[in-house]
């Protein structure tokens, strides 16, 4: 994954937001915890795309 375009990252933000707001349509319906251990490890994952596509501010 260390090789990811600027593309790949703004692709992979974007299916990562529409898959936790898939998985919450089903978690509203059923409250399955599991559900809810999925969203937040996939808000991680996207969390760090995001921060890396921002970039490392420099000092």
């Amino acid at each position: 994954m260390s090789n990811m375009t600027t593309s790949d990252r703004v692709a992979a933000s974007r299916e990562a937001k529409s898959l936790v707001l898939a998985i919450n349509e089903i978690y509203k319906k059923t409250q399955e915890s599991n559900l809810m251990d999925i969203m937040k490890l996939i808000t991680a994952k996207k969390r760090k795309i995001e921060k890396r596509l921002k970039g490392v501010p420099t000092v």
